[in-house]
């Protein structure tokens, strides 16, 4: 099994393991998979309080709280 790559995210200066997503910012800027889900769920004109609770519920689904 591949072991997962550590990194960074230039956004919120959380680490993180896995695939980084595209930042919508620039189009170039790779950030952690939570950034990502936040940019996207504002772009659409999400609530911050609602994409915390969004947030949330992923990481209890996927078990990454």
């Amino acid at each position: 099994m591949k072991e997962l790559k550590t990194a960074i995210c230039p956004k919120c200066g959380q680490e993180y393991k896995g695939v980084p997503a595209l930042s919508r910012m620039d189009g170039k800027t790779q950030i952690c998979a939570d950034c990502g889900t936040k940019e996207s769920l504002d772009s659409i004109g999400i609530s911050k309080a609602e994409q915390d609770e969004i947030l949330a519920i992923i990481h209890k689904h996927f078990g990454t709280e």
